[in-house]
């Protein structure tokens, strides 16, 4: 692809976008952001198609990248996460119409690496070989693989589009991590003892890197994992946080204690570890912060 594109960004005043709008244009490209509210340069709900089709009117993009999400928080419940979860079916297709009116030639779209499925991966290493989008073994864990797995088959399927998915790990980061802080200072973010369960992570920032290289490098139709190199549970991830920014150290509960945060407690009771060497063999990325003991040394630095 060329550089200096110009790229249409669902999603680009969140979290993660705005690391993505800064490392595009770090890489010459210019980004107009797609969303609802006034700090996007094309205002739509990604949920109303005609609104959506209605705003891009007349408008041209190169590429269009999908970093939409329903979530204002970090989601503890199943429920928090539906409004995401009909997002990425629904809003995809309205976004993928989008990107064909605007003329666009490439489609990125936001993935998670929990598209394999949670539960106990044990000791294999998940790479983009294995299969994405296996059947859900709860009717409420089936909702969010469906979510994942529709909008990878969305952007891989869409006529005229050279469609690329990127499967991140947990982020944490800039802007991520912050929201821990006053949980932990008032103690309310238990951390069930791992017990040999570990996740993967990605600093957002490495994250956004990953965007833009697969706006420049990636190859059409292909899925990409992004994270770091060094899984790690997630009470370990919580209590890095909490020795890194000076704060209380978690209380430790056992991991029935959790149920009710049925969504966390999903998480929390979930092994994978994942490969990201495709990512770094074909978009020429690798993480600045190999783990995350690395990116929030650096993040409690820059404070």
């Amino acid at each position: 692809m060329t550089t200096n594109q110009s790229i249409l960004l669902a999603g680009a005043t969140g979290v993660l976008g705005t690391h993505i709008t800064h490392a595009l244009t770090e890489a010459g490209h210019k980004v107009t952001g797609l969303g609802r509210g006034p700090g996007n340069g094309v205002q739509a709900d990604l949920m109303d198609r005609d609104a959506t089709l209605r705003a891009v009117d007349g408008q041209h993009f190169d590429t269009v990248i999908h970093a939409a999400t329903a979530l204002r928080k970090a989601p503890m419940r199943h429920r928090d996460m539906h409004a995401t979860n009909v997002l990425r079916i629904e809003g995809t297709a309205h976004l993928i119409e989008a990107a064909r009116a605007t003329g666009a030639r490439r489609f990125v779209a936001e993935s998670m690496v929990f598209g394999y499925g949670y539960g106990d991966h044990g000791d294999h290493v998940l790479t983009e070989t294995d299969a994405f989008g296996p059947h859900g073994t709860t009717a409420e864990l089936e909702r969010h693989i469906e979510g994942m797995r529709i909008k990878e088959e969305l952007t891989f399927s869409a006529e005229g589009l050279e469609g690329i998915a990127l499967r991140f790990g947990l982020f944490y980061g800039p802007g991520g991590t912050d929201a821990l802080l006053p949980m932990l200072r008032k103690r309310q973010l238990p951390a069930p003892a791992d017990r040999g369960r570990v996740l993967p992570w990605i600093d957002l920032t490495d994250a956004a890197r990953a965007v833009a290289a697969a706006v420049d490098h990636g190859r059409p139709g292909q899925a990409y994992n992004v994270t770091d190199r060094t899984p790690l549970g997630f009470a370990a991830h919580v209590h890095a946080v909490a020795r890194q920014f000076g704060q209380p150290k978690p209380m430790t509960v056992p991991l029935w204690l959790t149920k009710p945060m049925s969504y966390a407690h999903t998480m929390m009771t979930t092994t994978m570890r994942v490969s990201s060497a495709k990512a770094e063999r074909e978009l020429g990325w690798s993480p600045a912060y190999p783990s995350t003991y690395d990116g929030l040394a650096a993040m409690a630095g820059d404070r």
